[in-house]
């Protein structure tokens, strides 16, 4: 079971005394916290991609590239990678090169994105949304797996011998997560090709993603790659922690109540019953978290967003202190021991180079 944090890389006013970050601190803030997710023992750091305000991380191989340079163990990933918009050859080459820089500590998230404008500003069409991340996901496939590719398709210009470079990092591609948050569709292209489907499972009621997560079960055992308890399945958490329950919830509520995307909605009271947001004591985050197990099944990779909505850098790294020390030796610990033999870890770039080195010698083999 892999552990980690996302982060959306929001710049928001602190509402408890009007401060808001310039860009370059809310930049060198992120940066910091990926440095103490890997000191506290998390598993993984993924930043999201932006292309308008109030988000800055708008080139996430480079925060990411700066990020392997100064850690060993930290998995790098995205929370997206814009699909839709990015050039699948650039995509292709930006991961493969980060994947050399890290030594294959890196996998990515495919999305479509929440930002409508962002499509115009790429020369796209977002009545186009889905066939976009259909077809460009099937010729990035090709550019890591095949090392001359000639290819056609609607959106972007043809390819006639090419070559990207450099190639991934022993032959082996980064793992891909896709991430959704409402379309079947992308639930059913994770399926298809054996990938990791991520439910974002912040915003929305656990029903909702309930159904999403079952049917890409469903269609990863139709396609073959295993049974349906055996897909790679990822989920997002939300938390707010302190030792004593209601300090976390009278030190979190004006974050809550003033944040962008949930602010001047519903109390935080309804938000934390209706959604994974937990806002209390470790044992609380513990026990909320457990039951997403209940909910979705033996799952792979557990993501928690923790600094947003103006929290002060300072506070983000109480919180990974806390769930680090205390939250995640339990939840490893319980949700590792529930776990069948049969159901996999999370793949890593080693594990993909086990399994791509037994497959090239069993096919030896069968022709002999």
């Amino acid at each position: 079971m892999q552990f980690g944090i996302f982060t959306v890389g929001d710049v928001t006013t602190d509402p408890t005394n009007g401060t808001t970050p310039t860009e370059h601190e809310r930049i060198k803030a992120m940066v910091r916290i990926a440095l103490k997710a890997e000191e506290v023992g998390l598993d993984v750091f993924a930043t999201g991609e932006h292309h308008n305000p109030p988000f800055v991380p708008s080139s996430p191989t480079t925060m990411l590239g700066h990020i392997a340079a100064q850690t060993s163990k930290l998995i790098l990933s995205t929370s997206t990678t814009l699909i839709t918009t990015n050039d699948p050859v650039k995509i292709a080459e930006d991961f493969a090169m980060l994947q050399h820089l890290a030594d294959g500590r890196v996998d990515l998230m495919m999305g479509r994105g929440n930002t409508g404008p962002v499509y115009p500003w790429f020369g796209q069409d977002i009545r186009q949304g889905i066939p976009l991340a259909i077809e460009n996901y099937a010729l990035l496939r090709r550019l890591w797996r095949e090392d001359v590719v000639d290819w056609e398709g609607k959106f972007r210009t043809p390819l006639q011998g090419f070559t990207s470079t450099p190639r991934p990092l022993d032959g082996v591609p980064p793992f891909v997560w896709h991430g959704s948050i409402r379309s079947p569709e992308i639930a059913e292209q994770a399926a298809y090709y054996g990938d990791g489907f991520f439910a974002n499972h912040i915003f929305w009621p656990t029903s909702h993603f309930q159904q999403l997560i079952r049917f890409y079960r469903q269609r990863f055992e139709h396609y073959g790659h295993g049974s349906a308890d055996q897909a790679i399945v990822g989920l997002g958490g939300q938390a707010f922690i302190r030792p004593k329950s209601q300090d976390a919830w009278n030190e979190f509520r004006p974050y809550f109540d003033n944040a962008p995307v949930y602010g001047h909605g519903p109390s935080l009271e309804e938000f934390t019953e209706q959604t994974p947001l937990t806002v209390g004591s470790p044992q609380e985050v513990i026990d909320k978290t457990l039951t997403f197990r209940e909910h979705f099944g033996d799952y792979q990779r557990q993501l928690f967003l923790m600094d947003h909505a103006g929290l002060p850098l300072k506070t983000v790294l109480e919180q990974l202190d806390l769930l680090g020390e205390h939250v995640i030796p339990v939840l490893r610990k319980e949700l590792d021991a529930l776990r069948p033999a049969h159901v996999p870890d999370a793949p890593t770039h080693e594990s993909l180079k086990a399994a791509a080195a037994a497959s090239a010698s069993a096919s030896v083999e069968a022709s002999v």
